[in-house]
Parts: structure tokens; sequence; C-alpha cells
């Protein structure tokens, strides 16, 4: 380019935004018919580094907008406004099996974005010009409220506003640990969610102290002085949907006014012990691919017996399962029809809502994660780890995530606010 030319003006707009949130990026003062590529980089808490790129051609005008031109090549193509979120991938080089997750949600998650000269080896060549985004997960005002009552251990986030505002628990899966940026999105848009740890709970040895352990973190939620008590609901991933199956159908304390499955089962032993040792017991019948990727869900169809189920029919109060069709770790939809079969045979089945989409793999998350087809995994109760595979191919699983958060919003407000009108954003 001539040194007298206008440098070239790269805008994110916002830069500034929810993690749930769209942006739009646009590159202008480019010659026209210049080949260019869109670059964001993100350092994770970890120090592992994330890309996605895309190649762009500028058009007559001398422009590039992710949003209207087309990407030839890269980590996504097409039109994708958010590819540069949903289909980053740790750099070459980085350690095998990562999976992106934010740990403190009260920090942003920082991306770079850049946009480089040419295709092919844009990394060599200095960006023409750069910004730098900020991906919220918490709006303004959110309440994060470290959660050691009654043996239960959480973090409970409260929408901003004098209240009061509908519940949620919020449970994740056989991972462990807690993870709290799917509650604290949640607040973000007006539900007070407590993101529970239930999985490491070394303590809870027996399955009225398991049932005992949730039923004192819904009354938590309930009880809260800025919470409708009687609009709670129940909202579980994998092993977390067990858990909501679980406890609306066990528990005569929980009435959840709704509950959210996302990629679940509802195939239960009598604790999670129990259920970790029949997981063990069961590894022998997971395929292993050429990559050495464990895919678990050939263990749920082969525990797909009566005595192992637990009696859904018993729930009542509205259900929405979202599943993957490429989902490797469970057998989801399969169980989601038996789920539907049981409620039938109940005479509850109004009360069940499923979304199924196809090559969309296990983990679900809210809209523009990056997709994990395979991540490191720890079995629990033993020293034993390999990579899990969960399925699901990039751009289908993406916006699975992102078509089955709306649902899942329109679902909670019509069940929890009590209207289907699209809550306002805060």
């Amino acid at each position: 380019m001539s040194q007298a030319a206008t440098p070239p003006l790269l805008s994110v707009h916002p830069t500034r935004a929810l993690t749930d949130e769209t942006f739009e990026i646009s590159v202008e003062n480019l010659p026209p018919g210049r080949p260019v590529t869109l670059h964001a980089l993100h350092c994770s808490e970890d120090q592992d580094y994330w890309e996605a790129y895309g190649h762009y051609v500028s058009d007559h005008r001398g422009t590039v907008s992710a949003a209207d031109h087309m990407s030839f090549g890269g980590t996504y193509e097409g039109k994708e406004p958010m590819g540069l979120l949903w289909s980053m991938r740790p750099v070459a080089g980085s350690r095998t099996g990562l999976r992106l997750r934010k740990m403190n949600v009260c920090a942003p998650m920082l991306v770079h974005i850049s946009v480089h000269d040419g295709h092919e080896g844009f990394r060599e060549r200095a960006a023409l010009a750069s910004a730098l985004t900020e991906r919220w997960y918490v709006a303004p005002g959110v309440q994060r409220i470290d959660v050691r009552e009654g043996g239960v251990r959480g973090t409970l986030f409260i929408p901003p506003g004098p209240g009061p505002f509908p519940g949620l628990l919020d449970m994740w899966g056989g991972g462990g640990g807690l993870q709290e940026y799917r509650s604290a999105i949640l607040a973000s848009r007006g539900y007070a969610s407590l993101a529970l740890e239930y999985f490491a709970a070394g303590d809870l040895e027996s399955a009225e102290l398991e049932l005992k352990y949730f039923e004192t973190a819904f009354n938590i939620v309930k009880h809260h002085p800025q919470v409708m008590p009687d609009r709670v609901g129940l909202f579980g991933l994998s092993l977390g949907s067990t858990v909501t199956m679980y406890i609306a159908t066990k528990s005569d304390v929980v009435k959840p006014r709704c509950c959210v499955c996302v990629n679940g089962s509802h195939l239960f032993q009598r604790t999670f012990s129990d259920q970790d040792q029949q997981m063990i017991q069961n590894l022998g019948k997971a395929h292993v691919d050429e990559n050495n990727h464990h895919a678990w869900r050939d263990i749920g169809l082969a525990l797909m017996s009566e005595s192992n189920k637990l009696d859904v029919g018993k729930i009542k109060c509205p259900m929405l399962l979202v599943n993957g069709l490429d989902d490797q770790n469970t057998p989801s939809s399969e169980l989601a029809e038996d789920v539907a079969q049981m409620m039938r045979a109940a005479g509850n089945e109004h009360l069940l809502t499923r979304v199924e989409y196809p090559d969309a793999g296990h983990l679900i998350e809210p809209p523009f994660s990056p997709h994990f087809r395979a991540t490191n995994f720890k079995i629990s109760g033993t020293k034993d780890k390999l990579v899990l595979l969960w399925g699901g191919r990039t751009k289908p699983h993406a916006d699975a995530q992102e078509d089955s958060w709306r649902k899942i919003l329109s679902f909670l407000q019509l069940h929890l606010y009590g209207d289907a009108s699209p809550r306002a954003k805060l």
C-alpha cells in the first residue's frame, strides 16, 4: 500500500458486551479486492492461547464485514458474524484435550481482534489494525454471593434491581468442580441462579444425604429474600440433567416450577458412588476411536434397563429437553425418547418440550462458546485420565448453542416469569 493511503480502520461494535450478545466486525480503508484475514486471539486463565480466523476479500468500496461478507477459509467459512468466537481452537503446538471455561466470571474474557494482509502466512505479517473486545459474564449490578450454608457449596448470582426474581438451581456435569459462568449469564438475564458444586461432595455418603443436599440447595434459592419462592426451577447439563430429574422425581420437598435438561439421562443408581462404580464396571463397553478418544454413549445404551431408570412419569412440571444428535458421550436422543414414552404413559407428556439438533454434540453451552469435540477428563473415583469424545461438528454445534439458548430463555420466561414476551436486556 502507498504510504499516503489512509490506514485501514478495524471496528468492533460493541467493544464491551455480554457473552451471549453479538458484535459487528468491519474493516474500512482497504484497497478494493484485497485479500485479508480477520484474526481473534485469546489467552485463557490457564495461559493457553486460543485463536480463530477467516479469510476475506475486500469489496469494491475497500471494506470487509464479518456479517455481510463471505469467509473463504480459515476456522470458519461463509457469512458468520460470530465465527471469530465459536470457531476458536487452541493454537498449533498447544497441550492436547483443552477446554476453554471461564473461572473468574467477574473479569471479562478479553479477545484481541486484528486484520492482516493476505491469507496464507498471515501470521508472519504485522497487523494492519487491531482492537480489543471485552466479553462479560455478569451485567452491571449483578451480585455474586459465595454460599457455604447447611453444608452446601456454590455461588449465588442475583440480578440487579430490587427483585424479587425467579430462581434457578444450576448444575453442571460429571467433571466436578464449581462452574459459575452459566449462572452468571442467567442472572444477567433476570434469574437468581445458584451454581452448585455437588459432584466432589465427599461427605454425601448415602442416598438420603445426597437428596438432602440438593433439597437444602434448592431451599437456599427459594428462601432468598430477592427470590419468588414459588418460581424456582432446575437447570442441568449432562450429569446435572440426571440430577435435575432425580430431584424432580425423588424429593417430597422440592417442587420445581420447571426443568431444563441438556443432553442428560434418566438412568441413575442409588447414590453417586454407585453411579461411579457402575460406570467403571462398564468402561469396557465404550468405543475407542483411532485417536484414542473414548465415546461412552454405548455404555448408556447398555444400561437402559427398567431397574436403572428414574420414574420420570412423576415429574409434574414443564420440562425442556435439549439434545444433540451426534452426542458421543450419552445416548441422549434415545434416552429423551424413552423419557417421552414414560411421561406419555403417566399422562404427563403435555409437560414435555423437546428440541434436537443434528450434528451437535454433548456439550451444548451458552452461545458463541467454542466447540469441543474431545477433551481431557478424569474419571471420578479413580486416578485415570483419558480424552472423552463429546461429538458434534463445529458449525452445526455452534448453531445449536445459539438456537437452544434462545429457546431456553423463552422457556424460562414463560414458566418462571409467566409470559412469553422476551425479557429486556439488563
